[in-house]
């Protein structure tokens, strides 16, 4: 076991291009990184692609390791044979230097998961990007990774396309699933599937994972080859704890690390298998549950309850797991999955930053509406308003240390998430005498609607670049079904008519500019936004406003008999 370190001496770097390792923040900006379980110790040099498909594929050859509702199946074998040979496409045929950058952009696949171990075995950086992206959003992503290779599901190459023209000219795209010459594919099929993975150290980035942007421009956060296997090592064995017989859905997309832990790393580490679904609804993951004998889901608290509303929660009945991120789950909505199921749902909390989850409990150390304990191997404490550790009962930001942390590429804001080697996570919680820590609010302002980080910022942008609209302001709106909607106060330009065909217009103008999950579910025209006398917009005003109409709309609910 190692003690804390404020200002990590790195292993030297393996990569022949040193991008990343130039491009991390200064040493003293970094967060404290403890490592103290036996667990937690890694040799100096680590591929984490070898324990992930290399290790499991000689114990597993034959157990399926990836499969789809469409009966598609991939054996451990399989997986690792098809990796093998998108690693000899990269290095033999375009030329990758270890080091470089590959994008990554597709629904979640088998090919996919192919092509993200094979980058890994290359010696290549995987930075995954959420299918949903339009080139507006891609265009800083590429900016700051500087990708020299993209592996792109042929449906979602148009807006890479885009891209290369206008920013990334040097930028080569290989797509796969389609029908071109050179599809990805078609290419591994003329590979043997023999590769020797590439030696990197274990303070190697291995990936490069887009923030959601709050503000606009996502912060890159990047992980390490130890990062990657350190999630096992607690969120993993300690609470999740698969088996080979587990079959593991999710309804996140790779490109969320929840979704990348939950269908990639931990699966393969446990030797289970995962059922790679493309954006199924809640009740429709919940028919697949059912059909393809799921035993642990992991989804947003939104989703749990759209399954519940859909009629469908005996669908679920087969889980003996069932985890919960992505927002906070509510005590009621946990309480009646276990009256219907007997499941005792695993809440948790994580980031990007942090890679995945750092507080969760599971089984009877569970307190419904709590969020959870640190893991072994992670610290957490809640600090006030000068960044004083404060007693248990009082609310405040939520810090948290461990194996992981936030390591910004090339990035001033590395400075606001870090505090006395704190890794600050945006949060308010509260701490109880038991140590269980309890969810308030989010302290930035991000908006999380149904699991997804939605920032109002980038929502204002589009608006305001629909020539119908004079400004705009974007804020949460308190909503039972999603936890969180999208809201739109809009000021229109003189003339427009505040009607609901301009609603819909500025509705579908924001989902061709961005991810369409970003869309706000509801717009307010309004004459004027407010101000304070220097001209600085008050977002608190229209927050209070839609406070006290949450507020009076619960006051208005009838109550229920029996209460």
């Amino acid at each position: 076991m190692t003690a804390p370190t404020l200002h990590p001496t790195l292993q030297p770097s393996l990569y022949a291009d040193t991008f990343a390792r130039d491009q991390l923040p200064p040493a003293e900006l970094w967060p404290a990184l403890e490592f103290t379980t036996d667990e937690l110790q890694y040799p100096d040099r680590l591929n984490a692609a070898v324990e992930l498909i290399d290790v499991p594929a000689a114990r597993w050859p034959d157990r399926i390791a990836l499969r789809t509702p469409a009966g598609e199946t991939w054996t451990y074998a399989e997986l690792l044979t098809r990796a093998n040979q998108v690693a000899q496409v990269l290095t033999e045929d375009l030329g990758l230097v270890t080091g470089n950058r590959v994008l990554l952009r597709s629904p979640n696949n088998p090919w996919t998961v192919a092509a993200w171990l094979g980058v890994l075995k290359a010696g290549g950086i995987a930075a995954t990007t959420f299918a949903a992206l339009r080139a507006r959003e891609l265009r800083p992503i590429v900016e700051k990774t500087r990708p020299t290779l993209a592996l792109a599901d042929h449906r979602c190459a148009d807006d890479l396309e885009e891209l290369r023209a206008d920013v990334a000219p040097d930028l080569e795209i290989v797509t796969f699933g389609g029908d071109a010459p050179d599809d990805l594919v078609r290419r591994c099929a003329t590979k043997s599937g023999e590769f020797t993975t590439v030696v990197t150290s274990a303070d190697d980035v291995a990936l490069f994972c887009p923030t959601s942007g709050s503000t606009g421009v996502p912060k890159i956060c990047t992980h390490f080859h130890r990062d990657i296997l350190s999630i096992d090592h607690t969120f993993g064995r300690h609470v999740l704890q698969l088996q080979p017989d587990d079959v593991v859905a999710c309804t996140a997309p790779f490109a969320f690390t929840f979704g990348l832990g939950m269908l990639v790393v931990f699966p393969l580490r446990a030797g289970a298998s995962a059922l790679l679904t493309e954006g199924a609804p809640p009740p429709v993951m919940a028919d697949l549950v059912a059909e393809h004998g799921v035993t642990v889901l992991a989804t947003a608290p939104t989703a749990y309850k759209q399954i519940m509303g859909a009629g469908k929660v005996q669908r679920l009945a087969g889980l003996r797991a069932a985890v919960s991120a992505g927002e906070h789950i509510p005590a009621s909505t946990w309480q009646r999955l276990h009256d219907a199921l007997g499941l005792k749902v695993i809440d948790g909390i994580g980031g990007t930053e942090m890679l995945h989850i750092y507080l969760s409990a599971v089984g009877d150390d569970i307190r419904p509406g709590a969020t959870g304990r640190p893991l072994p191997g992670y610290r957490a404490t809640i600090l006030g308003p000068d960044g004083e550790e404060v007693p248990p009962g009082v609310e405040g930001r939520l810090a948290v240390r461990g194996p992981v942390g936030c390591r910004y590429l090339a990035d001033e804001r590395q400075e606001r998430y870090v505090l006395n080697g704190w890794n600050l996570t945006g949060d308010t919680f509260t701490r109880d005498e038991d140590g269980y820590f309890w969810f308030a609010a989010r302290t930035d302002n991000m908006i999380v609607s149904a699991g997804y980080n939605i920032g109002g910022p980038e929502v204002e942008a589009a608006l305001d670049d629909h020539p119908d609209v004079l400004e705009s302001m974007v804020l949460a709106k308190p909503d039972d079904a999603r936890g969180s909607i999208v809201c739109a106060f809009v000021v229109l330009r003189d003339g427009v008519p505040a009607d609901h065909d301009t609603v819909v217009r500025l509705q579908d103008h924001v989902k061709q500019t961005l991810a369409p999950y970003k869309y706000p579910r509801e717009v307010r025209f309004i004459d004027t936004l407010p101000r304070n006398a220097s001209g600085k917009l008050q977002h608190f005003a229209l927050r209070a406003r839609l406070a006290e109409e949450a507020a009076a709309t619960a006051d208005a609910a009838p109550v229920p008999a029996g209460s």
